[in-house]
């Protein structure tokens, strides 16, 4: 079987496109079921973000174009209108792929450290549903011991290198002896929705607000967060102790006289949009303090700059992780020779054995069955050595036919373990 994958990414598509195609944790469970249900499929992983949809999984046959019909299907876009946007990876490029997607070489923030989480659940929900066989079980862990590597040896994750993640860190610190914090989240687009995902480990109340109701009542999938009004956000962002404001296209959404009072104890404003979005003059609010789109960018260029360096290091890991896997790879493959080979010489040693029945005594014969073990143990060793051996430089197959010549093994072709 070949390791292939089909995908949406923020490279080749808008996220008006990617987010009709985004699944839920439990929608991927589906999918995975619809997946092996469709096309009998044994292996497969389902990586959604919002920043991403793709599958990958394990067969002969390029599914690209059913699978991108299956999930239109699913969820009831037309297909016409994601063929174009979704791209496909043939069995030289996947492995490459999902080892830059976890890593978070191909993240639209350098080094995420979410996507590395994200990847994990859809490892979960495949072994949940059994369908990751042992390929799949071993690239996973192969790539989660890459990942580990990487935290530990490059700097491919040092700093918040995001607006979105900037800003959750000044919230954090922010809010840290603020008792019952509340946070308004104005705005889900493509930014408020990163500033949303960052937010799953902040313990305070979010109440999201967005023109179009029905889409914040679509991520309040948690019980700290509520929905509210758009009209409403000058009477939330008055009682709340963060106010984010990410909506795109309006200016002067909040002015001074949308926070009512002219003096707070303490309170947090973040205006990513751009357009600004937020009147600078709510600085003049004694206790309100005001970050843009472009102060919280100059907290971020440093830890860019450290990111991009460390990449070389992380490719390098990567380089090292994939060429040990595809050792593994080669091994599965010749596998079946070992055992013939094994198989061929016990028998040999167990019609020997037969011939000296009732000859020796029943010690005498235990005795026998130990030593000639033994000796089968030692006289495979060296094959099994080489083999391993040739694995590494290609050359199995040869090695796999001298066997089968030399011991009348039924040939066997090699197969990579793909």
């Amino acid at each position: 079987m070949d390791f292939k994958a089909v995908g949406i990414s923020y490279h080749d598509a808008p996220l008006e496109i990617r987010e009709q195609v985004a699944l839920s944790d439990g929608e991927v469970r589906e999918f995975l079921f619809r997946l092996r249900d469709t096309f009998d499929l044994g292996e497969s992983l389902v990586v959604s973000t919002c920043n991403r949809t793709e599958i990958y999984y394990s067969s002969n046959k390029d599914l690209s174009t059913g699978i991108i019909k299956l999930l239109g299907t699913f969820k009831s876009v037309k297909p016409d209108t994601l063929l174009k946007y979704f791209k496909s990876y043939s069995a030289e490029d996947t492995i490459d792929h999902l080892f830059n997607v976890a890593l978070g070489l191909d993240s639209k923030v350098l080094g995420d450290i979410q996507i590395s989480n994200q990847v994990k659940r859809a490892y979960q929900a495949s072994a949940d549903l059994e369908m990751a066989g042992p390929f799949l079980h071993r690239l996973m862990h192969t790539i989660f011991y890459a990942n580990k590597r990487v935290v530990q040896e490059t700097r491919l994750q040092d700093g918040n290198a995001s607006v979105a993640s900037v800003s959750v860190d000044l919230i954090k610190r922010f809010i840290e002896n603020v008792s019952n914090p509340k946070i308004a989240l104005i705005g889900l687009g493509e930014i408020g929705q990163n500033v949303l995902e960052n937010l799953k480990d902040v313990e305070a109340s979010v109440c999201l607000m967005n023109r179009t109701k029905s889409r914040a009542e679509r991520f309040a999938n948690d019980s700290n967060i509520e929905v509210e009004d758009f009209h409403k956000r000058e009477s939330i962002v008055q009682v709340s102790d963060v106010v984010i404001s990410a909506v795109s296209g309006t200016s002067n959404l909040l002015t001074q006289n949308s926070f009512g009072a002219r003096t707070f104890q303490h309170k947090l404003v973040i205006d990513l949009s751009v357009p600004r979005s937020i009147e600078e003059s709510v600085r003049e609010i004694s206790g309100l303090t005001l970050y843009n789109v472009d102060e919280l960018s100059e907290k971020t260029e440093k830890a860019r700059k450290v990111r991009t360096a460390a990449v070389p290091d992380a490719q390098e890991i990567i380089k090292e992780a994939i060429d040990g896997f595809d050792q593994w790879r080669e091994e599965i493959g010749v596998s079946p020779t070992i055992q013939k080979l094994k198989n061929t010489l016990d028998e040999i040693r167990k019609q020997e054995l037969a011939r000296h029945v009732g000859k020796v005594t029943d010690d005498e014969m235990a005795l026998l069955e130990v030593v000639t073990k033994n000796m089968i143990q030692k006289v495979i060793k060296l094959p099994v050595l080489q083999l391993k051996a040739a694995c590494k430089r290609g050359e199995s197959e040869n090695l796999v036919g001298v066997l089968n010549d030399l011991f009348n093994l039924e040939p066997d072709e090699v197969k990579k373990a793909d």
